[in-house]
């Protein structure tokens, strides 16, 4: 017997009692985004390999152990997307639109990929929506980032179960002088380290700073803090990010030995982190990479953004059971029709109706049926309410108007006040 077809591991379907969940978010974040004055690009799933090399750096564990990539027919070496920021530092590059210090406040959304161990909350395709703006050097930007966020949490009903956690990585010229302090430190306990600490110390040391071996942990207890190696530009920066914060009221904890896992980061860092997922802890993250367009070939340009998991910030809302309860129920109105002619009247009946209130959501009965399965398929549908068209209504131009969630008796409407009365029931409703 062949074996049955099946999804990759990692990659899975999103089912459509799932999907109006995911709308629900998705449409949250573009809505508050639009109002902030920020505009969508689109850029392939696919690209070259040497951009995220060149981008998140040859020794990260995304480049050495998690990148799907693949040769073409052509031979070039290609790979699908594991993050947002370098396809869109490309794209910006490629059209020129931030040349001359033009200001540029994007988005974007899309699946991501990358070959690690799948659990729940992590998957080899996960889904993402990202920000990058561009030209904007000052924390006030870094701030605005931070404040959308927040100001997304209240609106999902997930603030209070969520943290914001800070640190600075300063310049590249401070974070060298750091690294190279950390690596002595470090290096004089190096019998400590557990083995994957051991293999970082030699190639991307901050990684090391947010190791989950306790014994490594203990041992960075007394290790050089980055704090200690800022140069005055970083340190004046993140006391204006920390300002802004303080004005609007949100609250952060300083963390240290946040450094996240991508190298071109400087200066500001954050995470949004929660522990209502389990280990899964971060849901949105980011930060400042000043250096990265001049290091893809640009001129120095400014840089900013953050990323949050779709399918983490889902699972929120669904483990704190903060969904409303109009995405719940996909079908306002369930039209039932009985004999050809009643269907034609219906079909008709249901187009006017959607021409004066186009955002009811009407199901026309489809595939005939007698009385007693077409009201099962209403039922089943959700809805709140089932219009009948028989013989009799047919007759009297009216429609049968039955609740099918709560109080009240079947009612004849007439057809030209029907789009009124569903208006004033539905919002009631």
């Amino acid at each position: 017997m062949s074996k049955s077809l099946q999804a990759i591991r990692g990659m899975n379907d999103i089912l459509p009692e799932q999907t109006p969940l995911w709308r629900y978010f998705e449409g949250t974040v573009a809505r508050l985004l639009d109002n902030y004055g920020y505009k969508q690009i689109r850029m392939p799933i696919v690209e070259f390999t040497e951009l995220f090399k060149r981008s998140i750096g040859e020794v990260t564990d995304i480049v050495e152990k998690e990148m799907y990539t693949f040769e073409d027919r052509n031979g070039d070496s290609l790979t699908l997307r594991p993050e947002g920021t370098a396809a869109c530092v490309r794209a910006v590059l490629e059209h020129g639109i931030t040349g001359g210090g033009q200001v540029q406040k994007l988005w974007y959304i899309g699946p991501m990929f990358r070959h690690e161990r799948p659990q729940k909350g992590r998957y080899r395709q996960f889904h993402q929506i990202g920000l990058e703006v561009f030209n904007l050097d000052g924390p006030d930007i870094d701030a605005e980032l931070i404040i959308m966020t927040w100001r997304l949490w209240g609106e999902l009903g997930i603030r209070d179960a969520v943290k914001l956690e800070l640190n600075s990585l300063g310049t590249s010229e401070s974070r060298g002088h750091y690294r190279e302090a950390l690596v002595e430190y470090l290096s004089a306990h190096h019998d400590k380290l557990d083995e994957d600490s051991q293999r970082r110390l030699k190639t991307n040391p901050l990684r090391v700073l947010d190791t989950k071996n306790a014994d490594t942990q203990a041992v960075l207890v007394d290790a050089p803090k980055m704090a200690d190696y800022l140069d005055d530009e970083s340190r004046a920066h993140f006391e204006g990010l920390k300002a802004r914060l303080d004005a609007v009221g949100i609250p952060y904890v300083l963390n240290p030995k946040l450094v996240r896992g991508l190298d071109y980061y400087s200066k500001t860092v954050f995470e949004w982190v929660t522990d209502k997922l389990g280990a899964q802890g971060t849901v949105c993250a980011g930060g400042r990479y000043d250096g990265l367009v001049e290091q893809m070939g640009g001129k120095p340009t400014a840089g900013v953004g953050f990323a949050m998991g779709i399918e983490r910030l889902v699972l929120m809302l669904e483990t704190l059971e903060q969904i409303p309860e109009e995405i719940s129920r996909q079908v306002d109105v369930y039209l039932c029709a009985f004999g050809e002619e009643a269907e034609l009247a219906g079909l008709a009946l249901a187009e006017r109706v959607r021409d004066q209130l186009p955002n009811l959501r009407l199901q026309v009965n489809a595939g005939a049926g007698s009385f007693k399965s077409q009201f099962k398929k209403a039922d089943k549908s959700g809805a709140l309410y089932a219009l009948i068209l028989g013989d009799d209504e047919m007759a009297q131009q009216v429609v049968g108007f039955k609740p099918l969630r709560g109080q009240g008796e079947q009612q004849s409407i007439a057809w030209d006040a029907l789009a009124a009365h569903l208006a004033t029931c539905v919002v009631q409703g």
